[in-house]
């Protein structure tokens, strides 16, 4: 229950970004049910996104499934960081864990893993939190899907999309190591940002742990 209530105010802000995805889906000719189906199997915005992007534009399949997982990279180095907390749970908990792992549930729960590091029942703290986030998402997405392309485009709600991201990462910067990491990115994001399959963003984020990685050696 705390994990759900904590997470409760980050599905808020995430429905907007569903809402978007599923308006995309839309756009793009794509069957409701198969956009639903999607958004339940990947689970990750930004990669539905490149998805929808590149199946709108009639790219080849194999090419549409290279993107996703180039995006989804990121998530290799979410789990390095949540694994110590998790390493001596079954299986059968390592599987949703890892199906539940995204930029907010990682923000989150690292954060409150770090603050306080006697939580008991670390993987129920998650799963409150990563459940509640995935019911939102996917009711976002299906308002989307049926009636987000009705939303005038001067909204802009797709501007909420770099301001939600901000939020999660802003409160998580504490060190100098890590600040300079995010202005890493942040910097080697612009300069690869017309990258194709969307590539500067592991461009960008390979950066930012180099950067990382490079500081704390110096502190040492």
């Amino acid at each position: 229950m705390v994990g759900l209530r904590d997470q409760a105010p980050g599905v808020a802000g995430a429905n907007p970004f569903g809402l978007i995805t599923g308006a995309a889906c839309s756009g793009a000719g794509i069957d409701p049910i198969a956009s639903i189906a999607m958004s339940i199997l990947v689970y990750a915005g930004a990669s539905q996104l490149v998805a929808i992007q590149l199946i709108a534009q009639e790219a080849p399949g194999m090419l549409v499934v290279l993107a996703v997982l180039l995006v989804n990279l990121r998530i290799v180095m979410y789990s390095a960081a949540v694994a110590p907390y998790f390493a001596n749970l079954p299986l059968r908990w390592k599987f949703p864990i890892a199906y539940f792992l995204t930029d907010h549930s990682f923000a989150l729960t690292l954060a409150r893993f770090r603050e306080n590091d006697g939580i008991q029942y670390k993987h129920w703290y998650f799963m409150g939190a990563g459940t509640i986030l995935w019911l939102g998402w996917q009711v976002s997405v299906v308002a989307g899907v049926y009636v987000g392309a009705r939303v005038p485009a001067d909204w802009s709600l797709d501007f909420t999309i770099p301001l939600i991201f901000i939020a999660l990462v802003m409160p998580a910067l504490r060190t100098t190591s890590q600040r300079l990491a995010a202005m890493a990115a942040a910097v080697i994001s612009i300069f690869t940002a017309g990258m194709p399959l969307k590539a500067g963003l592991m461009v960008a984020a390979i950066a930012g742990v180099a950067t990382g990685m490079l500081s704390e050696g110096k502190r040492k």
